[in-house]
């Protein structure tokens, strides 16, 4: 018969643990603190144990080493209701068999405590315990719990890992805490925004050039995967990589080496490709814009962070963090009661980016005082165009589906549109230049420069708009 060991200060999860043990034929014994743990593996020696981290006196994470030192490399299977990102990297660097978060499914804790007691996966690698802190994802919901626990066993392998979520969620924070806690944290982390490449140079910034591969290539160029070497890549918005660089890119992963723009020979790197994305790939494959044997070798490992609305109990905890980074030279600012319940009462279709607007938003208002609903900002569901609010969409996807409405609507009409193109950029170039005018104060050079338009483009376009005087 095997035996198992079960530390918790609740009695009902000893209970419920014991009975789970019991029908899978194993001696259960229990422990209310890590010191009785301690003293009953001098005389009951288990096969497994079940641990939870917070505990009176000694803290589960530190009773693991001692344990081992008693009881050998058994399978430790740590639970908690508080974990962190801290909290999951250290367990599964101290070589937690599994991390299990409070509330927890019990089929879940079944299955895992099954294949603990047959021994049939090893326990993820240990390494040294992190010094970094958990960075700026926070959150203690069930939700968040999960992520920070997939964070920490992706952290411990060189695997390509796929992070999933709709824009604002902290997709580009879970990857800088991959590498941060990676055995890559040494080398460089090297962020790249798809979207931002340009079309017909993304090849030549990603992989490089030689001097005279193109007009205006006047020197050699390492290029973006070649700065990684020994570190992390990480591509945001990866479902909009072209696809003759998405050959490029599955070579350079399967064999370690790329082809600089304009030469034959191979240059080896070695990285650590890390990937964001807000669409479904699956259906980028379908529709044939995206390639399924790059999909399949960027998803060996995937992270799915949750909307900010699917756990508006985190929202608290956001709030404070983020008044916290904001009063770094100045008192920081509260957050009424009433303010908090309209928080936690939005839709936030940006997520935690919109939120962060709404704070520092608020801050300014409140100017050092109490933080009141009036000081928010109006939530961004009001401001989207009607059909578009309620439906967990993001802005961008919001913009998105209005305009294929609006296409569809004229396509519809008895008289074709012609130069439909035209006539969308007329309608809505003028609100975009309008919102960078504003920004801006007015200055066309300035708002030319964010806005990835030459000046003397921009200014035409205003005078065609009316919006200056030509």
């Amino acid at each position: 018969m095997s035996k198992m060991l079960v530390v918790d200060d609740e009695q009902s999860i000893c209970w419920g643990l014991s009975q789970l043990g019991d029908s899978l034929g194993a001696e259960v014994v229990t422990a209310a603190s890590a010191e009785q743990a301690l003293e009953a593996v001098d005389r009951f020696r288990p096969e497994v144990v079940i641990l939870d981290v917070r505990l009176p006196g000694m803290d589960g994470l530190s009773a693991m080493s001692r344990l081992r030192e008693r009881i050998g490399e058994v399978p430790i299977i740590v639970i908690t209701a508080y974990g962190d990102l801290d909290t999951a990297v250290s367990a599964v660097r101290n070589g937690a068999f599994e991390y299990i978060v409070k509330p927890f499914d019990l089929a879940k804790v079944e299955h895992v405590l099954a294949r603990a007691l047959r021994r049939v996966a090893p326990a993820p690698a240990r390494g040294e315990e992190p010094t970094s802190p958990s960075g700026n994802l926070v959150g203690s919901s069930p939700g968040m719990q999960e992520v920070f626990r997939q964070i920490a066993l992706a952290a411990g392998s060189d695997a390509s890992v796929l992070i999933e979520g709709e824009s604002g969620t902290g997709k580009e924070l879970a990857a800088r805490a991959i590498h941060r806690y990676s055995g890559r944290a040494a080398g460089p982390f090297v962020p790249v925004n798809v979207a931002s490449l340009s079309s017909s140079l993304a090849e030549s910034e990603l992989f490089g050039h030689v001097r005279g591969a193109y007009t205006g290539a006047v020197n050699d160029s390492g290029g973006l995967l070649a700065r990684a070497d020994g570190g992390t890549l990480f591509l945001d918005e990866v479902a909009e990589i072209p696809l003759a660089v998405q050959v490029k890119l599955l070579r350079a992963l399967e064999y370690g080496e790329i082809v600089p723009v304009g030469s034959e020979t191979p240059v080896e790197t070695n990285f650590r490709l890390v990937s964001a994305t807000h669409q479904n790939l699956l259906e980028r494959v379908e529709e044939g814009s995206f390639r399924h044997d790059l999909f399949f070798r960027l998803a060996t490992f995937h992270i799915k962070i949750p909307p900010l609305r699917e756990r508006a109990s985190d929202i608290g905890e956001l709030a404070q963090h983020l008044l916290a980074k904001l009063a770094v030279d100045q008192a920081r600012p509260t957050l009424s009661s009433d303010a908090l319940a309209e928080l936690e009462s939005r839709q936030w279709l940006g997520n935690v980016r919109e939120l962060s607007n709404a704070i520092e938003h608020a801050v300014i208002l409140a100017r050092g005082g109490t933080i009141e609903p009036g000081h928010l900002p109006p939530p961004y569901v009001e401001r989207l165009p009607s059909g578009t609010a309620g439906r967990g969409a993001s802005l961008e996807e919001a913009l998105a589906d209005a305009v294929r409405r609006w296409t569809e609507l004229q396509l519809a009409a008895e008289a074709l549109p012609e130069q439909l193109y035209e006539q969308m950029l007329r309608t809505i170039e003028p609100s975009l230049f309008r919102a960078a005018l504003e920004k801006y104060q007015g200055q066309y050079s300035v708002a030319a420069r964010h806005l990835g338009m030459h000046r003397t483009t921009l200014r035409k376009k205003l005078e065609l708009y009316g919006l200056i005087e030509g």
